[in-house]
Parts: C-alpha cells; structure tokens; sequence
C-alpha cells in the first residue's frame, strides 16, 4: 500500500539530493506516491507571507501517514522544517529522518557534509505509565528512527522505512 508522504528538506540547498529520494521509485518499476511538497510548490512559496506558509504547509500535511525530514548539512534550526516538524507530531504523523549527505552532487559529484539531525531540536512529554508515576521527556530523534540514505541502503529499504513509521503511528 504506497502511503502519502510529507517531505520535510532545506530547498535550496538539498533539492538534487531529495529528488533523487523522491523519485526513486520511478527507477524500480514504480509505485504511486504522493502527499509531498514539490518544487513548483516551493518555488511559489518565496513569495508568500509566513501565514501563508503555514497554510500551505497545513495543506499538504493533510491525508499523510508519514513526515519524512531529509537531512541535509543545513537543514536544522531552519524556521519551516521546524513547524514542519511540529505540525507532523501535532497531527500524529510517524517521523523518520533520513541523512542525505552521502547523496553525490550533480554539479559537483562530491558529498556534502553530515548536518545536525533537526529531531534532536524537539522535545516530548511522554506520558506516565503503570510503571512510571512521573512524566518523562525525550528528543524526537531518540523516539524516531533516522537512517542513512547510502549507508542503509535507503534505495531497496525505504518503502520499509516509511510503512514501518506508519504503523508505529498506529495510520
């Protein structure tokens, strides 16, 4: 069952990176996926408001299982990966991130370096338990997995990655 995907990248600097992610599935055979920002999206979000940002990020999260937060060496503490990030737990969303860094360049074949993993940002109350009086806390990054693209082999795994996010978001 091909799930509806959120993207969560940096635009600029990542897009040939993500792309290859993306549109990985065309060079398998194919399997219809969709739910994502797109580049013609972006390219007319430089000229919204933030309201209208939000809005158009609320859109596109709607009907989606899984936020997929694409990691790049500039990709934390950017303002809409962060509310991309928020609203995708807010909703429910399985999270994983995904280092794209071993992805080479098309202009200049050469990899970029390790980024910051931006779940390492958000911070959860998880609930008590029967075993547990107090509330804990947790980054997301240590209740998310994040992969490596080239060292997990994202190519054959990561429509495992993604079904195994929704189920565990229980979608």
């Amino acid at each position: 069952m091909a799930r509806k995907v959120f993207f969560s990248f940096h635009y600029q600097q990542d897009i040939f990176r993500v792309n290859v992610i993306r549109k990985h599935a065309l060079t398998k055979g194919g399997y219809q996926i969709s739910g994502y920002q797109d580049r013609s999206l972006w390219e007319q979000s430089k000229t919204n408001s933030p309201l209208a940002l939000k809005r158009m990020i609320n859109s596109a999260l709607k009907n989606t299982s899984v936020t997929v937060v694409l990691i790049g060496a500039q990709t934390a503490g950017r303002r809409w990966i962060e509310y991309e990030i928020e609203k995708s737990y807010e909703r429910g969303n399985g999270i994983i991130g995904v280092y794209i860094h071993n992805i080479r360049s098309a202009r200049t074949q050469k990899r970029s370096h390790k980024g910051v993993n931006p779940l390492d940002n958000f911070q959860v109350t998880l609930p008590t338990s029967s075993t547990r009086a107090r509330p804990l806390t947790a980054s997301l990054a240590e209740l998310c997995p994040t992969y490596d693209w080239g060292l997990d082999r994202g190519y054959d795994n990561f429509s495992k990655w993604v079904e195994q996010a929704a189920r565990q978001a229980g979608k």
